[in-house]
């Protein structure tokens, strides 16, 4: 039984550090693995996993998705810039000082030389001018 318990804790820990690694969220068998504990809670382990792997796949989607445009919006700025995807929209991150996960500047941060900040929307809702 020990040596059980050994064996199993050196694979999660070594797979908990293989995946911190990833700059990616997780996706199937990451949320379908605290799926099933949440499912096994509930008496539904297999709906729970079916569950959690279909919001992780939705969740790397997302992360992919706002990632490419980033990509192409630092393209729009570096033309001729060499890189994957994932190193553009890293690079778009730490020029314009925004979060992995947002297309927004963090709050209190000065943007780049040469950029304005864009203006909040009218208080009324009216866009005209």
């Amino acid at each position: 039984m020990k040596k059980l318990l050994s064996a199993t804790m050196a694979v999660m820990l070594t797979a908990g550090s293989v995946s911190a690694a990833q700059a990616e969220p997780g996706g199937c068998v990451k949320y379908g693995a605290a799926g099933a504990v949440g499912g096994h809670v509930a008496h539904h382990g297999v709906l729970g996993a079916l569950g959690g792997c279909v919001t992780g796949m939705y969740v790397r989607h997302k992360y992919r998705k706002e990632a490419k445009a980033k990509a192409a919006l630092y393209d729009q700025e570096h033309p001729g810039a060499k890189g994957t995807w994932s190193e553009k929209a890293t690079a778009y991150d730490v020029e314009h000082s925004t979060e992995p996960g947002t297309m927004t500047p963090k709050p209190g941060s000065t943007p780049p030389a040469g950029q304005t900040p864009a203006a909040p929307p009218p208080a009324n809702g009216n866009t005209q001018m």
